[in-house]
């Protein structure tokens, strides 16, 4: 119990001074408080929700000229599900946000200088906004399943799939923005399947790494707009490496195997890529590198590998397509004896000449056989019809 006593009786002017210490910090040495900015203003300059942020200076500072002011932002990021705090010294901000969710910002104002004492002093209490979405477009319309792809670093893929609640006759179409550019642009070349626009292909379109690119898909149908959609990645995140060419298998001096492969062409950096492989449907741990001992018996084994980028080159990649398999030991073609495939080649040519030989002496002996029974027959049935009818005389009668 005095234990317990002695510790609490501590504890107590421990929370006194904690107490104490935070009130100093929000409380000017000269007994007046730091006020919040006065106003938020947001306004959004057509950057598919990279909007602008402005605020002013607390009316009781106006005229502390002598003491440095700096702000405090906070602001919610949607597309990453965390608030996000940034200081300024100025009056101005810019953040981007998901239009179709709150815009939910809040500003500190706090004073440094001679009027606390140099102590870096911030304001009790924040000024807030929050901005609802607008309510555009025929509710649930909004396109599902957006995914981007970076084949191999060369060429940029992107695709949707439409909400079952979809009005028919719709038309989709997808604008993009990021900081290099000047305003918003379309798809360069949309991709069609079964008449109607479900992704879009940026060969061609630079789009920069580590760099936030916004996506807007909306679209028009008889019945009104469709809800939009926005989507924020980094193109870094969507690689997807072309799978492996070629396997190498190879037994060393000691007799153990080695697996080994080379990298796919491109642009993707090797060392920025780690591996994984599968030996008769069993899935290896990751690795790094680009050979593997194995352990083998005398069936026949077979791997492939596949490969995606590193948490060094990415935050997250997409694994490759499987390569063709390899198996060990293969099994080997039996070649055939040029020499011994000769004869029989021979020995045909040879029967079938004879055979066309003998065929065609037979053919003709038949025909001359047949060619005088032919002749008679003819010249037997005109005599017995001259027998039967016998012609007429020149006096004009018939002999008897």
């Amino acid at each position: 119990m005095l234990l317990m006593a002695a510790k609490s009786w501590l504890t107590h002017p421990a929370a006194l001074m904690l107490l104490l210490m935070n009130w100093m910090e929000c409380t000017l040495c000269s007994g007046f408080t730091v006020d919040p900015p006065a106003d938020i203003v947001i306004s959004d300059p057509g950057h598919l929700g990279y909007l602008d942020i402005t605020w002013s200076l607390p009316t009781s500072l106006t005229d502390k000229t002598e003491c440095p002011k700096l702000y405090q932002l906070e602001y919610f990021d949607t597309y990453r599900d965390r608030w996000n705090a940034v200081r300024t010294p100025q009056r101005t901000y810019s953040a981007q946000f998901d239009l179709t969710k709150d815009v939910r910002v809040r500003v500190y104002t706090l004073l440094n200088g001679p009027c606390t004492n140099g102590t870096l002093t911030r304001s009790t209490n924040y000024t807030e906004l929050v901005q609802k979405p607008p309510s555009t477009g025929v509710a649930d319309t909004a396109v599902k399943d957006f995914v981007c792809v970076y084949h191999n670093m060369k060429y940029i893929e992107c695709t949707w799939g439409r909400s079952p609640k979809t009005p028919a006759y719709s038309q989709h179409n997808l604008y993009f923005w990021h900081m290099e550019l000047e305003k918003t642009e379309e798809c360069p070349k949309y991709l069609v399947l079964s008449g109607v626009r479900s992704g879009c292909n940026f060969t061609g379109t630079y789009l920069p790494d580590f760099t936030d690119i916004i996506f807007c898909v909306n679209g028009s149908s008889p019945e009104g707009p469709l809800e939009p959609a926005f989507i924020s990645l980094q193109i870094q995140d969507h690689v997807k490496p072309e799978p492996t060419e070629k396997l190498y298998l190879q037994t060393g001096s000691d007799r153990k195997l080695e697996l080994r492969w080379d990298p796919p062409a491109g642009r993707v950096p090797g060392p920025c890529l780690e591996w994984q492989m599968e030996q008769d449907g069993k899935i290896a741990p990751i690795i790094t590198g680009q050979t593997l001992p194995l352990t083998h018996d005398e069936k026949i084994s077979c791997f492939r590998v596949r490969s995606r980028l590193n948490k060094y080159c990415a935050e997250k990649s997409l694994w490759s397509e499987w390569s063709r398999p390899m198996c060990h030991p293969e099994e080997k073609e039996v070649t055939p004896d040029p020499g011994s495939d000769m004869v029989p080649v021979y020995v045909y040519v040879a029967v079938a000449v004879i055979a066309t030989l003998v065929l065609s002496l037979c053919v003709g002996a038949m025909l001359r056989l047949r060619a005088p029974k032919q002749e008679k027959e003819p010249d037997s049935l005109l005599t017995t019809l001259f027998a039967q009818n016998p012609l007429p005389t020149a006096g004009g009668g018939l002999r008897r």
